[in-house]
C-alpha cells in the first residue's frame, strides 16, 4: 500500500533549493513502499529534503541521529524499571524508542549518518525492513502501521568512526544519491540563509568554497554551509571593525574561521589548513589592497626615482 504523498506538483513550493529532481525520485520511492537511502557529502541538503518533503504531505516525522551509541534499546524503547518494579512487564511500561514510535503512527523514520550506528542496531533495522514488524522481549510484536518508511543517510567519504554498510542493508533500500549543487543554486542557499552582503562578494564567496573541493591536496572540501558562516562572520566583523563586507583583510579573518575546520588535507601534504584557506583566498579575491598610507609612503607611487634624479 503506497503512501498518501504529495505529488511532485504540489511539492514544487518546498523550500529546497536547487533538487527538484530528488525531491521527485524521493516521493516516487515513498509512494511506491521503498526503504530510502540519501548518500552524499555533508552540506547537500539531505536532512532538509527530507524535512520539506514530510512537512508539506503532512507525515509524521522521527528523527534519530546516527552514532556509536545508538545500541538497540534506545533505538527500539526499554521497560522502565520503576514501572516495572510496580506493575511488572506490560505494554504500559514499556518506553518506546524511535524506531517503536515510527511503527506504531506509520511515520518516516529518518536515521542520520546509518554507517555510524554499531552493526547489532543494523541488524534490527534490516529485520524491520524486511518484515514489516518487530519482535521485543516481553511485549510481543510491534506491527507497521500504513506509511512507515525508513530513511537513512549517509555521508560516502567520512571513514572516520563510520562502518562500511553491508549489501544486506543495499538490497532493502534505493539509493539517491546527492551531490553538490551548481554554484547558482549554492549562491541562492546563501542568498537565502546568510544576511544581505554585496551580491559580487557572495558570489565569490561560494567560489571560494567551491575551490575547497577542487584543489589536489584537498582531500575534503567545505559544504554550503561554509559560506553561509564566511558570509556571516564577515558581515559581524565588518560591522564591529567599522569596514564595509567587501574589506580583504575581514574577508580573509572570516574564511580562516568558517573554512579551516572544514576542509581536510591528503595525508601526504605539509601545509596546514590555514595555508590552503589563505592560498586559496589570493587566489579568489586577489592580494591584499594597498592602503593610502602605504601608497603615500611609497616613492615609486609618488613619480619620484631615487634621491637626487633628474
Amino acid at each position: 500500500m503506497g503512501v498518501d504523498v504529495a505529488t511532485p506538483a504540489a511539492l514544487s513550493t518546498v523550500p529546497v533549493v536547487g533538487r527538484a529532481r530528488e525531491v521527485e525520485l524521493l516521493v516516487a520511492a515513498l509512494d511506491a513502499g521503498a526503504h530510502v537511502v540519501l548518500e552524499g557529502p555533508p552540506g547537500t541538503g539531505k536532512t532538509t529534503l527530507l524535512r520539506a518533503v514530510a512537512d508539506e504531505a503532512e507525515l509524521p516525522f522521527v528523527f534519530v541521529e546516527g552514532n556509536a551509541e545508538l545500541t538497540p534499546s534506545r533505538l527500539v524503547g526499554h521497560f522502565d524499571p520503576a514501572q516495572v518494579l510496580e506493575r511488572g512487564y506490560t505494554p504500559d511500561t514499556f518506553v518506546d524508542g524511535a524506531l517503536a514510535e515510527a511503527l506504531r503512527t506509520g511515520a518516516l523514520l529518518y536515521v542520520e549518518e546509518i554507517n555510524r550506528i554499531p552493526e547489532e542496531t543494523l541488524n534490527v533495522l534490516i529485520t524491520v525492513m524486511s518484515e514489516g514488524e518487530l519482535h521485543v522481549p516481553r511485549l510481543g510484536r510491534i506491527v507497521a502501521a500504513d506509511g512507515f518508511r525508513l530513511v537513512a543517510a549517509m555521508n560516502p567519504f567520512d571513514a572516520v568512526g563510520t562502518a562500511r554498510i553491508s549489501s544486506a542493508v543495499y538490497d532493502r533500500v534505493c539509493r539517491i544519491a546527492m551531490g553538490y549543487q551548481s554554484a547558482a543554486d549554492e549562491t541562492a542557499v546563501v542568498t537565502l540563509r546568510g544576511p544581505g552582503v554585496d551580491e559580487q562578494w557572495r558570489a565569490k564567496v561560494v567560489s571560494l568554497v567551491r575551490r575547497t573541493r577542487e584543489h589536489p591536496d584537498v582531500h575534503v572540501g567545505s559544504s554550503v554551509r561554509g559560506a553561509i558562516d564566511m558570509v556571516r562572520i564577515t558581515a559581524a566583523l565588518t560591522r564591529r571593525r567599522g569596514r564595509d563586507v567587501t574589506d580583504w583583510r575581514s574577508g580573509l579573518d572570516a574564511a580562516l574561521v568558517a573554512l579551516s575546520g572544514r576542509i581536510r588535507l591528503v595525508e601526504s601534504g605539509s601545509r596546514t589548513a590555514e595555508d590552503m584557506v589563505r592560498e586559496l583566498y589570493r587566489a579568489e579575491f586577489g592580494e591584499e589592497p594597498r592602503s593610502d598610507d602605504e601608497d603615500a609612503a611609497d616613492p615609486e607611487q609618488q613619480g619620484g626615482g631615487a634621491p637626487g634624479g633628474a
